[in-house]
């Protein structure tokens, strides 16, 4: 295990090196420029056709499941334990600075978002049975014609989802639930696992269905509590915002339980976290995507816009201020337990219930939608037969998770992730003169407010 865990940690080196972090931050940045910064300046016109149209059904097009619930199993993925253990390591690791890098990966990352879901939409295919199907394997395959690659992303989005969407969620459910409430985490896992295979046996619909309704009750029940405590330390919040711009460009000196970190600490935890968060460039969501009844691929990538500013510039923010404005940061805590250790000191009683109920909500919804994307992955590469195998195979591993050791367990995930991110990039890359014209064509017709 020692061996592979160095094999893991000189891997984990370099596919988050600077290489990396340059190639998803530089995708979004290379797309906002493209898109004439559509992401930013159009952003009202989003809220405007994905807010307020969440609960919509009048939907036209050819689809398998509403705008919505594609949104929803996607911000199911998207909202979880990134946005409140991934903040909280990211903030451990890389000091104050790093919320900084994550916002910035997270206003770029928008329009990564955008264009993945428009060519998750432009490139997906009807199986015989009715059902739709796409994602970067898809696109690449259908885009570029590069049938290798689209077997590469396949197989790694496979086996990443037992890494970002399965075992770090288990693992921080278990560890929050044993912090608050004493339970064990063997019980915890069982318990995980049991209500998982009671939803993802009935395939995307169930999945779905479940989703629709959790993501805007487990999102408005964790925002509400964050909100109440950053209200109760609003004279802190100014100084807080100085902090993290200072530290993003200075590196935080050692204090307390805070070893310091430098500049480039700050930048790759904060990215890789963010990415880890919201999954702009991973090629999850789109996965996702691809099943929405819609009539135009712009139309679905509103969604994709929603999706990243609703999880990192909304919900990791009340995160971190969180953390920051109640001075935990520099305790030497990580993971959920400093997140639980800044509500339970802003909101002391509640503010630790809320977070353990938060975790428990966040990584539910999290393991249903990525043991969705990792079956899609391995339906792509052995066909329909291996959709049951896949679910029954990724039971066991929530209860794996829960008991394993929770460093190990982020390292394994942060190198699958950053593996699974290459071929997906290299796709959005060479198809972003599609998603520059289908843009063009959509807003040329007077679609904009």
């Amino acid at each position: 295990m020692e061996a592979f865990m160095e094999l893991n940690s000189k891997l984990n080196s370099l596919v988050w090196g600077p290489y990396m972090l340059v190639l998803i931050v530089g995708t979004g940045v290379y797309l906002t420029f493209r898109t004439n910064f559509m992401s930013i300046t159009k952003m009202g016109y989003v809220l405007k056709n994905t807010l307020l149209k969440m609960f919509d059904k009048t939907t036209v097009g050819e689809g398998e499941i509403t705008p919505f619930q594609a949104v929803a199993t996607a911000l199911a993925a998207t909202i979880g334990i990134g946005n409140i253990a991934g903040v909280a390591t990211a903030i451990a690791l890389g000091g104050p600075g790093a919320i900084f890098w994550m916002w910035l990966s997270a206003i770029f990352g928008m329009a990564t978002k955008y264009g993945e879901v428009v060519l998750a939409i432009k490139y997906r295919e009807k199986t015989p049975d009715g059902r739709f199907v796409g994602g970067p394997m898809y696109y690449i395959r259908n885009g570029l014609n590069l049938k290798w690659l689209a077997a590469v992303f396949a197989f790694f989005g496979a086996m990443a989802a037992f890494g970002i969407g399965n075992m770090t969620q288990a693992n921080s459910v278990a560890a929050a639930l044993e912090t608050t409430f004493g339970a064990s985490k063997l019980i915890s896992g069982i318990v995980l696992a049991v209500a998982t295979a009671a939803v993802i046996l009935g395939g995307l619909k169930r999945i779905a269905q479940v989703t629709e309704r959790l993501v805007p009750f487990m999102a408005a029940f964790y925002i509400i509590g964050g909100i109440i405590i950053l209200a109760i330390k609003a004279a802190d919040i100014p100084a807080a915002f100085g902090l993290i711009f200072s530290s993003a460009f200075t590196g935080t000196a050692a204090i307390g339980g805070f070893a310091g970190s430098t500049i480039m600490m700050a930048a790759r935890f904060g990215v890789a976290r963010g990415v880890f968060s919201n999954e702009a460039g991973l090629g999850s969501a789109p996965i996702a995507h691809a099943a929405a009844t819609t009539d135009n691929p712009v139309k679905q990538g509103l969604w994709g816009i929603f999706e990243v500013f609703m999880d990192t510039i909304v919900v990791c923010t009340i995160t971190a201020l969180s953390i920051v404005v109640t001075g935990v940061w520099n305790t030497g805590a990580t993971g959920a337990a400093l997140t639980t250790a800044a509500f339970d000191a802003g909101l002391p009683g509640p503010g630790g219930i809320i977070v353990a109920v938060g975790v428990l909500l966040f990584a539910y919804s999290t393991i249903l939608s990525w043991e969705y994307y990792g079956e899609r992955c391995a339906e792509y590469l052995f066909g329909s037969k291996a959709i049951m195998l896949y679910r029954i195979i990724w039971i066991p591993f929530i209860l794996i998770g829960a008991i394993g050791g929770l460093v190990t367990i982020w390292d394994i995930a942060d190198t699958l992730n950053g593996l699974m991110a290459i071929p997906n990039l290299i796709g959005i890359l060479g198809l972003s003169g599609v998603v520059i014209k289908l843009t063009k064509d959509y807003f040329s017709k007077g679609k904009e407010a």
